[in-house]
Parts: structure tokens; C-alpha cells; sequence
């Protein structure tokens, strides 16, 4: 791989402004979808207070739609204009950079507007048209691997990415499909997206979901998030991926597998400790 087409977490600190530790994995962290403005403002306030007590970049995370639900009637979030409108407020307030979803090449050119990092779902990302637009923004662009994919199959999305210009580039990890209704982690991914050049994510919470496994709605398993968490910060990751909410069990998607709000400082103190003895 050669040097100018690796993306660093110094490149990254510096597009981003920030200021804290960046010898610890930046954190992705926010609510699955945007509820209200209330919960979301609750939920950016505690991070960015952790963040600034444990010494992590934050970004803060929030999808302004959840196109890909299992079900036509499950909640899908406030839409592109309020929802970007309220992450704008986010950044604004708390000086964090935030992200969010897009799933069709039509919200990109508003999306850009505010967000600090583009993201594409696991489910598309393999759609060309999608990855090239994103990429012509200029903004960096976080890319789930979809769960159908191979860890050495992200070198293409990575090079979709590059044939638009763009080597700003984060690569995710969110578990691969492991029979029905099932995922599984295969840690090897960690190191094996790196070579892409490439940052690499590892997304603890989706890796714990069970899609579609409650029937019209996915479940998941959080009790499992921090150990995953903690097993990625050993192999070595540039940044972790969390969803978390203050009261899971209502959370109006992915209630299953988001962990507490009340209780991420600290099981998130063990997960950065770790880090500090495994770099990749």
C-alpha cells in the first residue's frame, strides 16, 4: 500500500479539530435513530462529558431515517430536514463532530451540508453509485462492511472510494451473517481491513445484533457488547463503534443489543485501558 494512500488517525484528528487522546480508538457514539430532540440532547450531553473525563475523541452518531427496518410499520426516525437540523444543533452546541447514515445518492448533496462523516450502511455497501457520490464530497466516508461480505472483499470499497478521489476513508466491522438471524466476528477482519489502508471501526453494538430474530424487529444481546468491545481494543482497532440510550428497552430501534447510557463510562474505561497495549 503506498503512503499516500494510507488514511491516519492523524489525518483524521486533524479534519476533525480534535484535541484529546489520540492514542485511544475515537468512539462513535449516539442513539440508533433520532427520536426526539430531548433524548438526543441527554444523550450527547453525558458523552461529551465522558469523553472529556477519560480523555477519547468523540463523534457523536444519530440517523435521521432508518430506511432499512425489518418491518414497514417499525419507526424510522424525523426524516433528512429535521434530522439534520438537529444534528447541526449537536455540533453547534457541544463541538462534536457528527454523522449519520445515507442511503440513497438523492440525500448526499444536503447531508454533506452538515455532516462531519458520511456513513453507508451495511446493505449497500457494495452499491457503486452510492460510495462515488459520497466520496466526490470530499467529507470522510465510514463504510459498514456489509454482513455478507469478507473482510479482504473491503479492499474494493476502498478502491471505489479512491477512483472518486476520495482516500478518506474508515472502514467498519459489524460481524458477518453466521446461519439465520445470526452474526458472529471474525477478529482477523480487524488486521485483514487495515491493509486496505484504510481506519478500521469496530461497531461492538450491531455485532451482538440478531437480525430480524423478535420476528418484525430485530434483537440482539448487549450483556455481550463490552466483552466484544474489549476483544477488538486487544487486537487493535483506530475507533469503536457504540449505540447507547438511557433506558434500552424503549429505545425505538435496535432496543436489544444498545447499552445503558448510565453504565458506558465505565465499561468503557476497561475497553481504553486495553487499547493502550494494542496498536495496529
Amino acid at each position: 500500500m503506498e503512503a499516500s494512500n494510507v488514511f491516519k488517525k492523524d489525518d483524521l484528528g486533524l479534519l476533525l479539530n480534535f484535541k484529546f487522546n489520540n492514542a485511544y480508538p475515537f468512539i462513535i457514539a449516539g442513539p440508533c435513530v433520532i427520536e426526539d430532540a430531548k433524548t438526543m440532547e441527554g444523550i450527547a450531553a453525558a458523552l461529551k462529558d465522558y469523553s472529556e473525563e477519560l480523555n477519547f475523541n468523540l463523534v457523536f452518531k444519530a440517523s435521521y431515517d432508518k430506511a432499512n427496518r425489518t418491518s414497514v410499520n417499525s419507526f424510522r426516525g424525523p426524516g433528512i430536514d429535521r434530522g439534520l437540523e438537529m444534528l447541526q444543533n449537536i455540533k453547534s452546541k457541544y463541538n462534536v463532530p457528527v454523522l449519520s447514515d445515507v442511503h440513497r445518492v438523492s440525500e448526499i448533496e444536503k447531508a454533506k451540508a452538515v455532516l462531519d462523516i458520511i456513513q453507508i450502511p451495511a446493505f449497500l455497501s457494495r452499491q457503486t453509485d452510492i460510495l462515488l457520490e459520497a466520496a466526490k464530497t470530499g467529507k470522510i466516508v465510514n463504510v459498514k462492511k456489509g454482513q455478507f461480505l469478507a473482510p479482504w472483499d473491503a479492499r474494493f470499497i476502498a478502491e471505489k472510494l479512491r477512483a472518486a478521489g476520495n482516500g478518506k476513508i474508515i472502514l467498519t466491522e459489524r460481524g458477518v451473517s453466521f446461519g439465520y438471524n445470526n452474526l458472529v466476528v471474525d477478529f482477523r477482519s480487524l488486521p485483514v481491513m487495515k491493509e486496505t489502508g484504510a481506519l478500521v471501526v469496530f461497531d461492538a453494538t450491531h455485532s451482538v445484533q440478531l437480525p430480524g430474530g423478535s420476528g418484525q424487529i430485530s434483537s440482539g444481546d448487549r450483556k455481550y457488547v463490552m466483552p466484544l468491545a474489549r476483544a477488538a481494543s486487544a487486537v487493535g482497532v483506530d475507533g469503536l463503534f457504540f449505540e447507547v440510550h438511557p433506558d434500552p428497552p424503549s429505545a425505538k430501534s435496535d432496543a436489544a443489543n444498545s447499552v445503558y447510557l448510565g453504565s458506558f463510562k465505565d465499561g468503557l474505561k476497561n475497553v481504553l485501558k486495553i487499547s493502550e497495549y494494542s496498536k495496529i
